[in-house]
């Protein structure tokens, strides 16, 4: 009887365990197995197999599992070559662009826009005029948000370096949103600051032209009164004087053609007619030109060339034209009995 009690309890036992062990086989391991894929795939690692010990169900949701991590492996690198592609665009802009959402706070601001407000860094959510403190340009973007219109500007920057202004154009264009309304701007800033200097050196060029202009005038007319003065001028004095006035007249002649040619000035794409110039002989005919000015100051003028340097290639009108303007502000604003060198 005991006998039979004991042996009854061990196949009673053994059908438990054997019990357990399917359950734990076929139920239990697969769902830890299962569930310590689900917590590798949240959190973007990569599980070392796929591969789920137990039923055919556990094996479906494990080839499931294997699916779903392949199409998120591949949506997250088209996303991170996406991402790399914009990051890439943005950093080899020529422009600033800056993008705010709807309250302000900065989304987006590429390399360029960080360099030109001297920022090292501007994390996503700052608040504009905490991230730039410049007041127009946070009206600007304001405005626009505000009223949901495109506006632009001009901003001028000062930088700490003296002469280091720069002028940029400011574009600001709203975000639109068919449930919200404008959702955010999109700011672009174009460096003008060549273009403002090019437009000055226009102006100056004008203004140095109407100088230059004068200073052939005068020398001709300094002439003319000459001639009329002593109209028994000698032949050799009345020769000299006509190379002098026909120099000048060419000069006025070169002086109007700079004028038609602004354009070619302004890109640095003027004509150069290079050829062998003599310094001495140049220099020598500039002095004797405005020898008459010179006297009336008692002006002495020193020319010291080195003797290395008494060829060299150029265009003789535009040296000319230089030496001619040097010349004449260096007798504009020197003392009587003065020297000039």
């Amino acid at each position: 009887m005991t006998t039979m009690l004991w042996l009854i309890i061990c196949i009673a036992l053994g059908s438990t365990i054997a019990f357990a062990y399917v359950t734990w086989r076929n139920w239990i391991a697969p769902w830890r197995q299962i569930e310590r894929l689900v917590r590798q795939i949240t959190a973007g690692e990569r599980p070392r197999t796929f591969l789920v010990e137990g039923g055919r169900r556990a094996r479906r949701i494990s080839l499931a599992l294997e699916n779903i991590f392949a199409r998120q492996h591949a949506i997250d690198e088209q996303i991170a070559q996406r991402e790399s592609g914009t990051k890439t665009i943005l950093s080899t802009m020529h422009d600033g662009l800056l993008v705010v959402d709807a309250s302000g706070r900065v989304v987006v601001a590429n390399e360029t826009f960080r360099k030109l407000f001297s920022l090292r860094e501007v994390s996503g959510g700052t608040p504009l005029l905490d991230a730039v403190r410049n007041a127009e340009l946070h009206q600007l973007i304001t405005e626009t948000l505000r009223k949901g219109e495109p506006r632009q500007s001009e901003l001028a920057l000062t930088g700490a370096q003296k002469n280091s202004e720069r002028w940029l154009q400011v574009s600001a264009v709203p975000m639109k949103d068919d449930k919200i309304g404008t959702d955010g701007a999109v700011v672009l800033l174009h460096d003008i600051t060549e273009l403002k200097r090019v437009n000055e050196m226009r102006s100056d060029f004008v203004a140095n032209v109407s100088h230059e202009l004068r200073t052939p005038l005068s020398i001709l007319r300094g002439y003319i009164e000459t001639l009329l003065d002593n109209p028994k001028t000698s032949p050799k004095e009345l020769a000299r004087i006509l190379e002098v006035m026909e120099r000048h007249s060419k000069r006025l002649g070169l002086l109007v053609d700079d004028l038609l040619t602004l354009a070619q000035l302004e890109s640095a794409n003027s004509n150069l007619q290079l050829s062998e110039v003599n310094l001495s002989e140049l220099f020598g005919r500039v002095v004797r030109d405005w020898e008459k000015k010179l006297v009336e100051k008692r002006l002495k003028v020193m020319v010291d060339l080195p003797a290395t340097v008494a060829i060299v290639r150029a265009d003789e009108t535009r040296l000319q034209e230089v030496l001619y303007n040097l010349l004449d502000n260096a007798v504009k604003y020197s003392h009587e009995n003065g020297e000039i060198r």
